[in-house]
């Protein structure tokens, strides 16, 4: 019989209430009380671990070939993962409502060679059917649940014997000996304890969808991101067919590899090469437009950057929009550009924004940043074969960045001839000039956008 009973602790002093309160009496910290569980006996430690226990070995004995990744037979997957699944590792994918992780699941599901068991714990098992026939995903390997309960789902392993575990999602799954509702802070972290002691004990590969909050990140406990082995983010704009997956943390390989997806109508097909993607809408002799080799991870993509600027209304704050960019970065450069270059850019509204849904947020494309705000403010083109990339600092300076040669090699694949880079940065590659500045007056004059320096 369970001696579990659920109290509000609060997450400041520790303190537990029988039930929940606005205010924590102890401390006085405010809208502190989180459920959670308390008691002694087996179901309590059944949310440590459920598995025997190991036995000590000497380092230099344990075999590192058991164990290794099973590729998925998803490219863009594997890339992210270093290989593939790892057996009796577990895997958390987080993203968005309607971003795609459902959409590639089951196509993971299907490609798997071996029998996976999907989970659906949040649609009936007619609607993933019906998912998986637009798909071109049903297979006989795939074995569905449509359940919620964790007593079943885990019973579920003996039945079905998969290779391969998928729960979407983890924050409907419940455990009837918790008392809590699905979702909440208890049934997150015992669900989750659970799963992962099944997936050690049984040397299976499991994959668990999670929500993220409003502001982008895991809903859910802390607990969550520690105990298990790989944390993917899946993101993209909705209103964009693009999408990137990254792994935020990852025990079995680097966390810098980037994987890039185009949402097609028969779901998600892998995108080699990304950077063509990106500039293949792109209009040249247009003012406001730079393109810039960026770096996400280990891979360089060719991204484009469009800035628009207009007369402030007399009376009327100057209004700054940035989208896909940093828009704390893009005040900070405009102050720049105000300061250093001499240019009015109080008296003008500021748009800037990364072209095809992705995100910049490294320091490299401060320079096309300035660069795409000067050409829309003088209405000047940029040359349609320059690329550019670079630190700028509040003094005005160009600072280098990191993998210069990968960044100028990926331009020149493309047809690029000439980037403005900072003076210190790393020999450049064949069939591309570079033109060295250290300033950002330098590269403005550099650029054709007379006038604009000081």
């Amino acid at each position: 019989m369970s001696k579990l009973r659920l109290v509000y602790r609060c997450s400041t002093c520790a303190t537990a209430y029988p039930k929940w309160t606005g205010c924590c009496p102890s401390c006085g910290a405010w809208n502190s009380l989180v459920e959670d569980v308390e008691g002694t006996g087996p179901d309590l430690a059944a949310l440590v671990s459920s598995s025997s226990a190991a036995t000590a070995m000497p380092l230099a004995d344990i075999d590192t070939l058991v164990g290794g990744p099973q590729p998925t037979a998803i490219e863009e997957l594997d890339r992210v993962l270093g290989g593939g699944l790892v057996p009796g590792s577990v895997t958390l994918l987080a993203g968005e409502p309607g971003i795609g992780k459902s959409t590639l699941l089951l196509q993971l599901a299907a490609a798997w060679p071996a029998r996976t068991l999907y989970v659906s714990a949040e649609e009936s098992a007619q609607q993933v059917r019906l998912r998986a026939e637009r798909l071109g995903a049903v297979s006989t390997n795939v074995w569905l649940l449509a359940e919620t309960s964790l007593a079943y789902i885990i019973a579920a392993f003996e039945t079905v014997q998969p290779q391969l575990v998928i729960i979407d999602s983890i924050q409907s799954v419940a455990d009837s000996d918790l008392g809590s509702a699905p979702g909440s802070v208890v049934q997150v972290r015992g669900c989750a304890h659970r799963l992962v002691a099944e997936a050690k004990r049984r040397g299976l590969p499991m994959v668990l969808v999670g929500h993220v909050t409003k502001d982008g990140g895991l809903a859910g406990p802390r607990v969550l991101e520690h105990i298990v082995d790989t944390v993917l983010s899946f993101e993209g704009d909705r209103h964009h067919a693009l999408r990137l997956l990254r792994a935020v943390k990852h025990r079995f390989g680097s966390t810098n590899e980037l994987g890039v997806f185009e949402m097609v109508e028969r779901g998600l097909v892998g995108v080699p090469d990304a950077s063509s993607l990106f500039l293949t809408d792109r209009r040249t002799g247009v003012a406001g437009s730079a393109v810039t080799p960026t770096l996400e991870g280990h891979r360089p993509l060719l991204v484009e950057v469009q800035s628009l600027t207009n007369k402030v209304t007399p009376g009327a704050p100057p209004r700054r929009s940035a989208q896909g960019l940093d828009a704390g970065r893009l005040a900070l450069l405009l102050a720049v550009l105000e300061r250093r270059a001499r240019l009015p850019m109080g008296q003008h509204e500021v748009f800037a924004s990364a072209v095809g849904g992705v995100r910049l947020t490294e320091p490299g494309s401060d320079l096309p940043m300035c660069l795409a705000i000067v050409s829309a403010l003088a209405d000047h083109p940029l040359p349609p074969d320059l690329v550019s990339f670079g630190e700028v600092g509040l003094a005005g300076e160009l600072r280098q960045v990191a993998h210069a040669s990968r960044r100028l090699a990926e331009a020149a694949r493309l047809g690029f001839t000439r980037a403005i880079v900072p003076a210190n940065s790393a020999n450049g590659v064949d069939g591309i000039s570079l033109i060295r500045v250290g300033t950002l007056n330098e590269a403005l004059l550099a650029a054709g956008l007379r006038g604009a320096g000081g």
